[in-house]
């Protein structure tokens, strides 16, 4: 007779942590929650200076159907805790020529744009927009929120991610439909946001264009934070407890089972547990004790890691009405540059980056008449390229403000309030991230599905792991759909 599973620990209050926290309590498990940090949101950290607000992490919302269904469980609804606000358009993509195009959900718009440089890519879009909304229709709607725990259902699987090609890259399939080069990065850079290269992540990955399409950009009022807040204040509504400022030392485990937690010398005793942490500081620190963490903390390391990013937050005494709510500005060579990122052996002189600016949708996030911003650079994690970054990140950040000045935001030096940065050091340092690496483990077909770190641990029964490092990856939606797949696992394991 098995003893039922009436508590569990969740570490880490990320996105994941916090939704699979959620579904755990909804459903009547006493969940308690630890966060290192002193504040909920992991990688969506929020900073505060001289009145502005800065999310430190994800800024885009593409599924909330996923967030919704959180608050669905317990009959309540995600409008009555935080405001979405829609982002039009999704992104504004600019080149060095001078040239621009503005991704949005308006399909007549779209095709103006696209017939402007090539009316062959008129079709070329359609053809491949089908084709995205298959590889989501198998990828995440069928597959996404579905744990792979032994090879048989990766087999089983096998053949319609053949069918669709998942051995191609995403630059790849985008080049098979679309002529205009500036067009194939368009629809080729999404595989960036999850950590992914796009000349070598699965076309798979190609499922994030059709996400987009489907469900639209999304951005809360009162910033990514806000909707952090409301995942927190669901969480304690529903009975859940969030410890902050309590880091775990380690998980311990007698009889092949997870037994407790240790938290400040303290031995917190509960039936299942669950990391939402790095899932190499998982196995390294708090099981590196066992010879389950040993083990499975080498096979971790020896994989190919996302890379890291560097990122400037920066506050202006002026509002910004040029610039769209997400830009990204590319950089003059696209292939190289990401080859110097993923596989190089140095810092690159030039860079493609993201930028920020959310008071386009809500003003609220400057003081009055201001405007908040931030902008990253994908860099190479630590491993990879080993900079000393107390050194190369304020110069980087003077090479990066000089480019907005002379590219996006006129007088940039003169209006420029409060600014910071975060580098891949810093990945490593506050985040416990694996060589800094911003998204976990690179997204390729050998690192997905099956491949990457089980839901449950193949060791120790009780033991989970949710978040970018598990099934399905990183991105919002992805780990939300890693706790739906983890809480299915823990559930399961309760009745």
């Amino acid at each position: 007779m098995t003893t039922p599973i009436r508590t569990a620990a969740v570490i880490g209050a990320g996105f994941g942590g916090l939704a699979l926290a959620i579904r755990l309590q909804s459903a009547g498990v006493q969940t308690t929650l630890f966060e290192a940090r002193d504040k909920p949101g992991g990688r969506a950290y929020v900073w505060h200076d001289q009145g502005y607000t800065f999310d430190a992490g994800p800024t885009v919302i593409t599924d909330p159907s996923a967030l919704e269904e959180l608050f669905q469980l317990s009959g309540r609804r995600l409008s009555d805790y935080v405001e979405l606000l829609p982002v039009q358009p999704f992104y504004r993509l600019c080149w060095e020529d001078g040239s621009r195009f503005d991704y949005a959900n308006d399909q007549a718009a779209l095709d103006a744009q696209i017939a402007a440089r090539d009316p062959r890519d008129l079709q070329g879009y359609r053809d491949f927009l089908a084709y995205a909304r298959e590889v989501f229709e198998q990828g995440y709607l069928r597959l996404g929120s579905v744990p792979f725990l032994n090879f048989r259902s990766m087999v089983q699987a096998g053949p319609q991610l053949a069918r669709l090609g998942a051995w191609r890259s995403v630059y790849d399939v985008v080049a098979r439909f679309i002529h205009d080069e500036q067009l194939r990065q368009a629809f080729s850079f999404h595989s960036l946001l999850v950590g992914g290269n796009p000349f070598d992540t699965s076309a798979i990955y190609a499922l994030i264009h059709a996400l987009e399409r489907e469900w639209g950009v999304w951005f809360p009022r009162g910033g990514t934070g806000a909707l952090v807040q409301a995942l927190v204040r669901l969480f304690q509504d529903l009975g859940g407890q969030l410890r902050l400022d309590a880091p775990v030392e380690r998980i311990e485990v007698q009889d092949g089972q997870a037994r407790a937690l240790r938290v400040h010398g303290e031995r917190l005793a509960f039936d299942q547990v669950a990391s939402n942490a790095d899932v190499v500081h998982t196995y390294d620190r708090l099981l590196g004790h066992t010879p389950r963490g040993l083990l499975e903390a080498r096979r971790l390391k020896g994989k190919r890691w996302s890379m890291s990013l560097f990122v400037v937050h920066f506050g202006l005494s002026r509002p910004q009405p040029q610039l769209a709510h997400h830009t990204v500005l590319f950089g003059p060579r696209y292939r190289g540059l990401i080859d110097a990122i993923f596989k190089g052996s140095a810092l690159a002189e030039d860079f493609s980056l993201y930028l920020h600016a959310p008071c386009i949708t809500d003003p609220s996030l400057a003081p009055p008449g201001g405007s908040s911003h931030y902008v990253l650079a994908p860099v190479p994690h630590l491993g990879q390229v080993p900079l000393d970054w107390d050194v190369e990140g304020p110069r980087l950040r003077e090479r990066i403000l000089d480019y907005l000045e002379a590219r996006a935001i006129p007088h940039l030096r003169r209006d420029l309030v409060t600014c910071r940065i975060f580098t891949p050091a810093d990945f490593r340092d506050e985040l416990g991230a694996h060589l800094g690496s911003a998204f976990s483990l690179e997204p390729v077909l050998t690192q997905s599905a099956w491949f990457r770190p089980h839901n449950r641990d193949d060791g120790i029964p009780n033991l989970f792991i949710v978040g970018a490092g598990t099934h399905p990856g990183a991105g919002v939606p992805g780990v939300v759909g890693s706790a739906k797949a983890t809480a299915r696992l823990m559930l399961e394991a309760a009745a």
